[in-house]
């Protein structure tokens, strides 16, 4: 059974850092691309960022370029995404989610569909 469990969420003020992980179980983990993907209130999810299989190539929506940096260790199987200068518009759940790829080079953000497994989520509440 493949599971994808987030943790790391919390409350935390602006301009804050916080530590996202997403540990894998149940699969080949090095053969999967891993995404951060959040959902605000009444807000569609949006994506966030990206790490290929090998942790080669990353990707990252122009909200947080710059301020959130997205790792992995495949030896521990989990993905780790680092919140840096945290903005009330950061507050949302946060989701992993894999698809296998051994693709390198530019991840493009997918649709949730075309990702094979999601995890339930980690509230992240960043207050002014």
């Amino acid at each position: 059974q493949v599971q994808l469990v987030e943790s790391g969420g919390g409350l935390v003020q602006a301009g804050g850092s916080l530590r996202l992980s997403c540990a894998a179980s149940g699969l080949t983990f090095r053969s999967y691309r891993i995404d951060w993907f959040r959902q605000a209130p009444g807000k569609e999810r949006e994506f966030v960022a990206a790490i290929s299989w090998n942790g080669g190539s990353t990707n990252y929506a122009d909200s947080v370029k710059g301020r959130f940096t997205i790792s992995r260790d495949n030896a521990k199987n989990t993905v780790y995404l680092q919140m840096g200068s945290l903005k009330p518009e950061d507050t949302a759940v946060y989701y992993c989610a894999a698809r296998m790829s051994t693709r390198l080079g530019y991840l493009p953000p997918l649709y949730q569909y075309e990702y094979d497994y999601w995890g339930q989520g980690t509230q992240v509440t960043v207050s002014s």
